[in-house]
């Protein structure tokens, strides 16, 4: 089986979700797979590059009009001839199931990995119109599966198949012997874009500092110049620059998740949350925003805690609580290992897709 996966060149996500899903199928026997990245600003050629050394075949195409992504892509598979086109994330499930579609390929799969997208009526009508020739819908969490719903696709052909992350990146030899060789510090990982809060971290931050407890903060991850400086002003101005520190892309977040107690994704919507998953893998303490995915993965009060949503007092209370309470703490971090361990690993994830495959038209 000829397998594509078409996805944004931006390596969000989505972006880790299509090469995971790339590097399981080619172990599947006879089976050969694309991966086609839709040029964003941020595309590096050097991570390209890198996938290609691991031996994957990976296409990039334009992104400033859409008809030449579409026709870009459809000659790409009139070339190739894929059996399977996966089509991930807004607006790119539009683009590539168009191609796919006009190119006669059997089978189409839609995956979306948000619960709120920026879906006006035109580009709504434009993915429902798809539907008929599209085989799933897949969302990456429950919620997300309810969110199409109620956008209107088809609700037989919706189902949620949870991401998975590389769980042998956080082997046990990377975990320190003891809590307490952990640095009482806190980290979130994620790219600067609208659906992260990063100023609701950094405001908890300042009120953590008024009752006398000053953490370091790490901030992994690029996206947006602009939100980021957002970030970096909100910092400045709250007199928490020595304690903010801005990382960019790391490649090494497993060993510096380890390195650290407390594990944060402070978000607006999410589709499930993979930067969770792996502070959960590496033995973190974590907190999430109470939103859409994130509420998924966290278990309240057993493998972490759940904090309302924008709440800054909310989440430093629940940071205190963590950072003051070593062996609560301690506890947590063990379970959320538990639980990742057990209900996370890309291997799940792969084996859910592989039954669509062979599942007949």
């Amino acid at each position: 089986m000829r397998i594509l996966h078409f996805v944004t060149g931006g390596f969000s996500g989505a972006t880790q979700v299509a090469i995971d899903l790339c590097l399981a199928a080619r172990r599947t026997p006879g089976t050969q797979v694309l991966l086609v990245l839709r040029r964003k600003r941020n595309t590096s050629a050097a991570r390209v590059q890198a996938l290609r050394d691991q031996g994957l075949d990976v296409r990039v195409v334009s992104n400033w009009l859409h008809a030449l992504t579409v026709w870009e892509l459809r000659r790409i598979i009139r070339d190739w001839r894929p059996d399977a086109v996966f089509a991930h994330g807004f607006s790119d499930h539009i683009w590539g199931r168009q191609a796919a579609v006009a190119e006669g390929v059997p089978r189409i799969f839609h995956v979306e990995h948000n619960s709120r997208e920026r879906y006006t009526p035109r580009r709504l009508r434009q993915a429902l119109a798809l539907a008929p020739a599209t085989q799933a819908s897949i969302g990456v969490s429950e919620g997300v599966r309810q969110a199409l719903i109620e956008r209107g696709f088809p609700p037989e052909r919706c189902i949620a198949i949870l991401n998975g992350i590389a769980l042998e990146k956080f082997p046990d030899s990377l975990l320190p012997t003891t809590w307490q060789e952990r640095e009482p510090a806190i980290l979130m990982a994620a790219r600067f874009a609208r659906q992260k809060d990063h100023a609701t971290l950094i405001r908890a931050l300042a009120l953590l500092k008024e009752q006398g407890l000053q953490p370091t903060l790490y901030l992994a991850g690029a996206g947006s110049t602009r939100l980021r400086k957002q970030a970096e002003r909100l910092a400045h101005t709250l007199g928490l620059q020595e304690q903010v520190h801005f990382l960019g892309n790391v490649g090494n977040l497993p060993e510096r998740l380890a390195r650290v107690q407390v594990c944060v994704l402070a978000a607006h919507w999410e589709g499930l949350g993979l930067s969770m998953m792996e502070g959960m893998a590496a033995g973190c303490a974590c907190i999430g925003s109470n939103v859409v995915g994130l509420q998924e993965v966290i278990q309240h009060k057993v493998d972490g805690l759940l904090v309302p949503h924008q709440d800054a007092p909310a989440l430093a209370q629940a940071l205190l609580q963590l950072l003051t309470n070593p062996e609560q703490a301690a506890q947590f971090g063990a379970q959320a290992r538990r639980t990742a361990l057990t209900r996370y690993g890309r291997e799940q994830m792969g084996l859910r897709y592989q039954a669509l495959l062979d599942a007949p038209l």
